[in-house]
């Protein structure tokens, strides 16, 4: 059923029956509060006729979100069966939230009300018609969009999971103005026999496909699509070679590069819809000369320019960026100093040439916060600390991806190179960590606990039997930045039955970090990988030129080649938990014009999906980890309630708040509206209310509703843009162990 609300009622909040009010409290209100349809695209208010008479929820306003736990509070329009007259009061509840990266969503369930608030409805009604939402909730389809839920919460005293100690230290910075590729090794080159292969070794540090032809004294490095590119050293000179031994060519990884040939090609078609949507032109891909392979063995970032740099103003912000560059480069004009953006970190020089300075965000220059939303380097204001894009991204580091673990499914084996050799983990209290397995395995006292794609396991012994920890020692969070295991302290286990494991993970584990306002990728520390007969990279934060996107979070590349050289990386299956961390990223960037700058524009004006994904929980032996959700059936669900604006508000005091189209705001009271003609909305909030409140609290309430206002708009349109984005590319929902069913 659809609720359709006459525009011409004119609310009141003049009387309430018990009938009425016991409506409130129903199954039906919070089921409306929370109720989200992809086919609706969220929207708000949210009603449903009951036989009582007709409830309106009004999108929830949180004031705090700790670990898995909601608490929050919604203005609530009734009107009993009979009657025009509407009657607000507002519902406090707290919820359990399960999170969904991958389709960006919150669903809600476990809620228990707290209080309610409403004229004539005694406590006991209360407490009566608390107990009925309890029982009632679980019929209903309890969900909200993430970033309705981000952008509300920066109002929220929400629990800040700012890094600290985080390494800023410059990596060495090449420019190159011809087209390149930045090879990275992990130290000197460490060769080791291909099994099968006679005669063939290959460079095990290193994520690239790099095989060494001991007959032939000659290596050979794949560069995509049965391209080979071949060097007398391992240090080059590289060049393109057609003539390479067909033992070798047997090795080119022709699954992984057909998957991420499928990935970037579904990245291109987004990327080219949102040009379209937004009348622009994305530049067909250039052939040209293959590009020169530049070999680093320390932390090095390549910076591509195409020929000399051509410099475009930023309007309103007296900045210049290089035009001709998938790069960040800007110049500010006032103190003609460039600045270069590197996994979420500034870095300054007086020319290209250096040398780098690290620049802490809140030290930018005054123009960087002025740069214009409508910019196409609008993207970089989630890198200049309190920008509204720079809060989005710092709040959405707030919400956890959250997972109920079935505790009989879940295993896990831990692979060593060896006997077990454990290491200790400096600045923590007899912490120890192992080393020699790909496996992040941590001891404390007498106990072993490992943590395996977001999931924490316990044993009494480093190579188990492990089960599913129902919690985990306080000593854990204190590991510093400077271990490689430090992405761990933003695992948690929330709660536990005896069939269930409640666990999440906040995107540090990823290695995204919030530090000085913004986020930022890695922690700067480098972590040395284990030599034996095999080899276990860490994670880096250097030498992959790592990129911000709004909905998707850290996205990667290798400097950009032309036409058909793509550089897959790895056959060795490194990526898991090794360069890149946890999230198993085997994508590459592409062709100039194709990279970076499209994916930004589209993600920010369009809400562009990227094609790997984000929640953890979703993939592969994860996804038969977790416990399904059964949830009863119901004859009816709330929905958009059609001619209603989304313009009702409560305060943290339970007062009503509606705003006009001229931008005032107007109280509910006993006598309905109070509004006066020629009085400012703050003089009349302050003569209403002076015998109530303390004058601070007068002076606040009007900014304190613009400011939840102006977030519900923000949540709205960021929603709106990525569902658009979902249903232009055909991106369905996935169904994945993200999702509490």
């Amino acid at each position: 059923m659809r609720l359709s609300i006459r525009t011409d009622r004119r609310p009141k909040a003049s009387r309430i029956g018990t009938a009425a009010a016991a409506l409130v409290l129903t199954g039906a209100a919070v089921g409306a509060v929370f109720a989200l349809t992809q086919e609706e695209q969220g929207g708000w208010p949210r009603g449903i006729i009951v036989p009582e008479g007709e409830i309106m929820v009004y999108q929830p306003q949180p004031d705090s979100l700790a670990g898995d736990r909601v608490r929050a509070r919604a203005a609530v329009a009734v009107t009993p069966t009979g009657s025009d007259e509407a009657a607000f009061g507002t519902v406090w509840f707290v919820s359990r939230l399960a999170t969904d990266r991958d389709n960006r969503t919150a669903e809600v369930g476990e809620t228990k009300v707290l209080r309610v608030g409403f004229p004539n409805a005694t406590e006991e009604q209360k407490e009566s018609l608390s107990r009925i939402l309890e029982r009632e909730i679980p019929n209903w389809e309890l969900e909200i969009s993430m970033d309705r839920l981000l952008t509300s919460l920066e109002l929220a005293e929400t629990r800040r999971l700012a890094a600290e100690n985080l390494k800023d230290d410059p990596p060495k910075i090449i420019i190159s103005y011809e087209p390149a590729i930045l090879v990275t090794i992990e130290g000197e080159p460490r060769l080791q026999d291909i099994e099968g292969a006679d005669g063939l070794m290959r460079i095990i540090n290193t994520p690239f496909n790099i095989v060494f032809d001991k007959n032939g004294r000659r290596y050979y490095l794949y560069a995509g699509e049965k391209q080979w590119y071949g060097a007398p050293d391992w240090k080059g000179p590289w060049a393109l070679t057609s003539s390479v031994p067909s033992q070798i060519a047997a090795l080119a990884p022709v699954e992984q590069e057909a998957e991420a040939k499928a990935i970037q090609d579904s990245v291109d078609a987004q990327v080219a819809a949102a040009a379209a949507e937004a009348g622009e032109e994305v530049e067909e891909e250039e052939v040209g000369p293959p590009p020169s392979l530049i070999v680093a063995t320390e932390p090095t970032e390549l910076i591509y320019i195409k020929g000399q740099p051509e410099y475009t103003p930023i309007s309103d912000a007296d900045l210049l960026y290089v035009d001709n560059s998938e790069s960040e480069i800007v110049t500010d004009l006032g103190s003609a100093r460039i600045f270069v953006l590197l996994s979420g970190r500034w870095y300054s020089a007086e020319s290209l040439d250096g040398p780098w300075v690290y620049v802490p965000g809140d030290q930018l220059p005054e123009g960087f916060a002025k740069i214009p939303v409508e910019s196409d380097k609008a993207y970089l204001l989630a890198s200049v600390p309190g920008t509204e894009q720079a809060k989005d991204a710092v709040m959405d580091s707030q919400i956890p991806q959250t997972s109920t673990i079935s505790r009989s499914d879940a295993k896990l084996e831990v692979e060593y190179d060896g006997d077990p050799k454990f290491e200790p983990i400096e600045d923590t209290d007899g912490l120890e960590l192992a080393v020699n397995t790909p496996n992040q395995v941590i001891k404390v006292k007498d106990k072993y606990y490992a943590i395996d794609e977001a999931v924490w396991f316990v044993a009494d012994s480093p190579t188990g039997p492990w089960t599913v920890a129902d919690e985990i020692p306080a000593e854990i969070y204190t590991i510093p930045p400077s271990s490689s295991a430090y992405n761990t302290t933003y695992v948690y286990v929330y709660d536990s039955t005896p069939e269930v494991v409640y666990v999440g993970y906040y995107p540090g584990y990823t290695n995204s970090y919030v530090y000085g306002g913004t986020v930022v990728y890695g922690t700067g520390w480098y972590y040395p990988a284990w030599y034996g007969i095999h080899y276990y990279p860490r994670v880096a934060t250097w030498g992959f030129g790592v990129h911000w996107n709004p909905w998707t979070g850290w996205g990667f590349g290798f400097s950009y080649g032309w036409g058909p050289f793509r550089f897959g990386i790895g056959f060795g299956g490194w990526w898991r938990g090794g360069w890149w961390g946890p999230r198993r990223y085997r994508g590459y960037r592409r062709g100039y014009r194709r990279g970076a700058r499209a994916g930004y524009r589209a993600g920010y004006r369009a809400g562009n999906r990227a094609a790997h994904r984000n929640n953890i929980y979703n993939r592969g032996g994860n996804a038969a980890r977790n416990a399904p959700r059964t949830r009863p059936a119901t004859a009816q669900q709330p929905r958009a309630a059609a001619g209603r604006d989304n313009n009702v508000f409560s305060d943290r005091n339970g007062d009503v708040y509606r705003r006009n189209n001229d931008g005032n705001w107007d109280r509910n009271t006993r006598d309905g509206w109070n509004r006066s003609d020629g009085v400012s909305n703050d003089a009349r909030q302050q003569r209403d209310r002076a015998a109530q409140q303390p004058r601070t609290q007068q002076r606040s309430t009007g900014s304190q509703m613009e400011r939840s206002y102006n977030s519900r708009q923000r949540g709205t349109t960021r929603t709106n843009n990525y569902n658009a984005s979902r249903s232009r590319s055909g991106g369905g929902r996935s169904r994945g162990g993200g999702r509490r069913r």
